[in-house]
């Protein structure tokens, strides 16, 4: 049986916590009226078990426990990680009714690979942008300067804000050494690193650089030398008939669910 990495698995079991005791609360309540702007079908019940890309942390929390509470009977498990990580332990059996990644490739192996019912949409976007220590003590105003300001943190090549930030190191026609590089398995680890004071900057999403505001200086990358991420999500073959699955995608495209996405700093899909 496919056991998720013991960080996921915390990360999931919270949230099953978090959704059981509104659960829990809203026991007494009667039966949610169809509201227009869930975006989901009324009376939905069941589990969904999401695993999303890291960058998703923060608005997919929201918005799983705001799921939870238009439909009280449905439960969200959320499983967090690098998108590249998400579609390999899919693809080796984790338990997961929907994949939200953060680039179009780790999707369509899933789609290749025959795991995906129906095809995936474009739900949000996401772009990148430099974090420094608190005050920009290095004074960086563009990637050109990460060549030259010390330990630089970049997500792992593998994964997509590692692809994402090599793509735009290159339009900017900047070389960081490879000596004062370290690398983070997902975006949330590689903006740890300035935050803990072990690199001088890092490249990470804007989603990212906002929710950590208090602890890092953002440092805008202009549209020219930029990469805007799009992040789509599928339904998996093994949920194909979990309305509860189905309504939450329906969700995070709803109104409501673009509204959250939005106050985290993404973008809309078009």
């Amino acid at each position: 049986m496919f056991r998720f990495p013991r960080t996921g698995l915390i990360v999931a079991l919270v949230v099953v916590v978090v959704a059981a005791a509104c659960s829990s609360s809203s026991s007494s309540t009667a039966k949610p009226k169809p509201s227009s702007t869930t975006g989901a079908a009324p009376k939905v019940a069941g589990s969904v078990t999401v695993s999303a890309a890291s960058s998703l942390t923060g608005a997919f929390t929201k918005i799983g426990a705001d799921f939870h509470t238009a439909h009280p009977r449905a439960t969200v498990t959320l499983n967090f990680g690098s998108s590249a990580t998400l579609a390999t332990q899919i693809q080796q059996g984790a338990p997961t009714d929907v994949f939200a990644s953060a680039d179009q490739s780790n999707i369509t192996v899933l789609t290749s690979a025959g795991l995906a019912a129906g095809a995936p949409t474009v739900f949000a976007r996401n772009r990148l942008e430099i974090v420094t220590k608190p005050g920009n003590p290095k004074h960086v105003t563009t990637l050109a300067d990460l060549a030259q300001v010390g330990t630089v943190s970049l997500c792992a090549e593998t994964v997509p804000c590692g692809k994402y930030a090599a793509q735009a190191l290159t339009t900017a026609g900047v070389t960081i050494p490879v000596g004062s590089i370290t690398r983070g398995q997902d975006a949330k680890a590689t903006l740890a690193a300035v935050a803990a004071g072990d690199a001088a900057a890092a490249i990470v999403y804007v989603t990212d650089a906002k929710s950590a505001a208090a602890t890092v200086a953002s440092v805008v990358i202009p549209d020219a030398q930029n990469v805007v991420a799009s992040y789509p999500i599928v339904v998996l073959k093994a949920a194909a008939g979990s309305a509860a699955a189905r309504a939450f995608v329906a969700y995070v495209r709803s109104a409501a669910g673009q509204a959250t996405l939005r106050s985290f700093g993404f973008l809309p899909p078009a």
